[in-house]
């Protein structure tokens, strides 16, 4: 990002690589498997990483490269890697950290596909989670020792909506050289600096905001170059050629490759395009959230609402300082029971009882029941994941037309 120029600016004026033979003002979707090359000789170099010239579209394509130049331009990041969905990116990073004998220390407040790769698929490999209360330092820092390879949360959990202390928990990250690593997806990039408050690696599932209204699915690594990784049990030997990038190497070199989760050309056009009215579909959404919000709280037919933005919520002061005026556009309520959250999602006629966050439409799901529906009643206490609970995702709509849908569906 340029000094003294704007989220926006930054983000609209970010140059091709390569000048564009026919001057287009939107970067080419380059639908191409494979790439040609004159001679031999630049066929090695481009496969043996001496040139950056492209080699076949699952490890480097020009439009994806330049979605995620795009998202490098304005974090401020040193890499950014693109994925073709939230949990690429997730899993990608924590197999490139992660080997047998290492352990993840974070919370059980998470998204349920999180919480089961940590618990069922990393568990399988020989990687330890260790749970707990990232709201209490001492419990954080007595699980932490050498073979810790990261610090991981939720910035704002899903769908518990709790907030911890991201400058406490980056001090602990520091003091025992281990990365911190957070997953950002509820509150966009434009709003939110992760590197600001000592996140080292951001993960955001770029399905969700940027895509531009549920367009397509995505996911990014940022990588803020910030960690001394010579503190790393799996990535130590890679510091002495590669320094403070030597994540994003073994990422780009290995991992992703080899996985093959990369983005698609299709999806970065998309994404790209999403990325120029993030800010605006941002600014409306929560600003409609915070003032349906502030109308469920009256009502007595809900027994709670949940949202951070609400002056009454106990990580308000918290989610103001990290995140500034607006806190998302996802909130919770509760009702009197499983049975009344069934009957008032029934009962909804402009809301869509759909899965996924900040689509332009709004979306009302029953997390116990859908996305923990297989987990047991014990591992969804634990989660703090409640049958009477109604996940929200504000979309673009007219908040007294929201409000009214609400209405209508609590009688």
């Amino acid at each position: 990002m340029k000094e003294n120029s704007s989220f926006e600016t930054d983000l609209l004026h970010t140059n091709y690589p390569k000048p564009d033979a026919y001057g287009a003002l939107s970067m080419p979707v380059y639908n191409s498997a494979a790439y040609e090359f004159d001679t031999a000789e630049q066929m090695e170099a481009a496969f043996t990483g001496k040139s950056n010239d492209y080699t076949y579209s699952r490890i480097n394509n020009p439009t994806v490269q330049y979605f995620e130049e795009r998202v490098k331009n304005i974090t401020g990041a040193i890499s950014v890697t693109a994925l073709n969905s939230g949990m690429a990116a997730i899993s990608n990073t924590f197999i490139a950290l992660a080997k047998s004998g290492s352990n993840i220390v974070t919370s059980k407040h998470l998204f349920g596909n999180t919480y089961s790769i940590l618990v069922n698929t990393l568990a399988a490999f020989g990687v330890e989670t260790r749970f707990c209360d990232l709201n209490n330092p001492e419990q954080v820092e007595s699980l932490v020792n050498k073979d810790t390879c990261a610090i991981f949360l939720e910035i704002i959990t899903n769908p518990q909506l709790e907030v911890v202390n991201l400058e406490r928990l980056s001090e602990i990250a520091k003091r025992n050289s281990v990365p911190l690593i957070a997953d950002t997806t509820v509150i966009p990039i434009c709003a939110f600096k992760a590197n600001k408050f000592g996140i080292d690696i951001e993960i955001v599932s770029s399905t969700k905001y940027i895509s531009g209204g549920a367009t397509s699915l995505g996911g990014l690594i940022i990588d803020y170059g910030s960690f001394d990784w010579l503190s790393s049990p799996k990535l130590h030997n890679l510091v002495k050629e590669q320094g403070k990038s030597a994540f994003t190497f073994k990422l780009k070199k290995e991992i992703h490759r080899n996985l093959g989760a990369y983005m698609t050309p299709q999806v970065a056009y998309m994404q790209t395009l999403g990325l120029e009215t993030m800010s605006l579909r941002y600014d409306r959404a929560a600003e409609t959230c915070l003032m349906l919000c502030e109308k469920l709280e009256k009502l007595t037919e809900i027994s709670s609402v949940n949202y951070t933005g609400l002056i009454s919520n106990k990580y308000h002061e918290l989610s103001k300082r990290q995140f500034g005026e607006k806190s998302g556009a996802m909130f919770t309520f509760d009702l009197s029971s499983r049975e009344a959250c069934f009957t008032f999602m029934n009962k909804l006629k402009l809301i869509k009882r759909a899965t996924n966050l900040f689509d332009n439409k709004t979306l009302a799901i029953h997390p116990a029941s859908t996305i923990f529906g297989t987990f047991t009643p014990e591992v969804r206490k634990e989660m703090n994941v409640s049958d009477k609970t109604i996940r929200v995702s504000i979309g673009l709509e007219n908040v007294e037309d929201l409000y009214q849908d609400f209405i209508q569906a609590l009688k």
